[in-house]
């Protein structure tokens, strides 16, 4: 599957940025999709997960600020990210993988190109 993320950009810290993750597979719903991110000089850590049955997680360092989310319809996931930090600064890839919802990079075979987000004090 192919993976198309967008809706990144320069924000200030507190402020919010939803990012959109466009695939190109008719079987859309039967993925489960990731977002993970990668800081300069960091590994890449994992960010959110939903299934096909829309049961998401979060990483402990976004719970209650961002929201993972998808339109099966659009064939789109969706990460919505509320109360910036400069923390959150990175390249932020979406993923895909066949079954459950994983949150280990490596269990997901298809990448988006990656989507940079940068908060500003």
């Amino acid at each position: 599957v192919q993976l198309q993320a967008s809706g990144g950009g320069l924000v200030q810290a507190g402020g919010s940025l939803r990012l959109s993750c466009a695939a190109s597979v008719s079987s859309f719903g039967s993925y489960s999709m990731g977002w993970f991110r990668q800081a300069p000089g960091k590994e890449r850590e994992f960010v959110a997960s939903i299934g096909w049955n829309m049961w998401a997680e979060n990483a402990d360092s976004v719970k209650g600020r961002f929201t993972i989310s998808r339109d099966n319809a659009k064939n789109t996931v969706y990460l919505q990210m509320n109360s910036l930090r400069l923390e959150d600064t990175a390249v932020y890839y979406c993923a895909g993988r066949l079954g459950r919802p994983a949150r280990t990079a490596g269990e997901y075979g298809s990448w988006g190109q990656g989507t940079l987000v940068t908060v500003s004090s």
